[in-house]
């Protein structure tokens, strides 16, 4: 069997964010190892367009839940939701998020507190309530998505990139709380991915493809899920990214004003 590979439809998997991008095709992925899915988001055309799309292919069996992940109280109204349902969740892949790319006093304080909420409170709170039950259970998996960028806080991208840092950190620290009740979490700190996720039209996705400045999707999915499947606490999917991360630190300040007065048209 395929490393993760489960006997088709005996375990469920959860993934957030999933209506496109990297949690499409973590569902999808997941779907092809014999997981059934509940799949979240808050884009409901979209999300049952995935569902039918995977349900055709593997033949699994696919839950959409429309919610906005934004809120104070969506972590708590989706574990019910799941509970109430009667659903065992042995697989929590929570990949909601949001991109900002703004100085902070120009950024609306809404948005402030929903990148917040969706990166950090709602994936904690998930994480705590997922995780007693599959401690309960004997075992389980969690992968949370962080990003490259947390060694890149960078005009523009304080508010982004502080919260994945978060995301990062409690993921790493949360592992080693429940290692050993076979609660397996894994953090996944991509770099560039070509998804709508930064605004990027699909011809500056496919330069990025072309010169390797960016990654695919499935690429992304597929090295997120093989490392969960190693238990391991923390990866980069692109390993000559990783080679770059000590001269992150010490880039001279001449290059990010540089980098500044470059990219600050782009800021919205």
């Amino acid at each position: 069997m395929k490393r993760g590979q489960v006997e088709k439809g005996t375990k469920t998997a959860l993934v957030t964010g999933a209506s496109s991008g990297i949690g499409q095709c973590y569902a999808e992925q997941l779907a092809a190892l014999g997981y059934n899915l509940i799949i979240v988001s808050r884009d409901e055309v979209r999300l049952q367009s995935v569902a039918e799309q995977i349900q055709s292919q593997s033949g699994a069996k696919v839950v959409v839940y429309v919610k906005d992940l934004a809120t104070t109280t969506a972590a708590e109204e989706l574990y019910e939701w799941i509970k109430s349902s009667g659903y065992t969740i042995d697989v929590l892949i929570n990949n909601a998020g949001m991109f900002s790319f703004c100085d902070i006093i120009d950024t609306p304080i809404e948005r402030i507190k929903q990148t917040i909420m969706l990166h950090d409170i709602t994936n904690t709170v998930l994480c705590k309530l997922f995780a007693t039950d599959m401690a309960e259970r004997g075992g389980g998996y969690i992968l949370n998505m962080s990003s490259y960028s947390i060694w890149m806080p960078w005009p523009g991208l304080s508010l982004y990139s502080g919260s994945k840092a978060y995301l990062k950190s409690f993921s790493v620290a949360f592992s080693k709380e429940v290692q050993e009740k076979k609660v397996y979490v894994t953090a996944v700190c991509p770099a560039g991915i070509a998804t709508d996720l930064y605004g990027l039209s699909k011809k500056w996705q496919k330069i990025g493809l072309n010169i390797h400045a960016l990654s695919t999707p499935k690429f992304c999915a597929r090295r997120g899920l093989n490392s969960l499947w190693r238990k391991r606490r923390c990866v980069v999917p692109d390993w000559w990214m990783r080679l770059l991360i000590p001269l992150l630190e010490y880039l001279p300040m001449f290059i990010l004003r540089w980098m500044r007065g470059f990219t600050h048209k782009w800021q919205k």
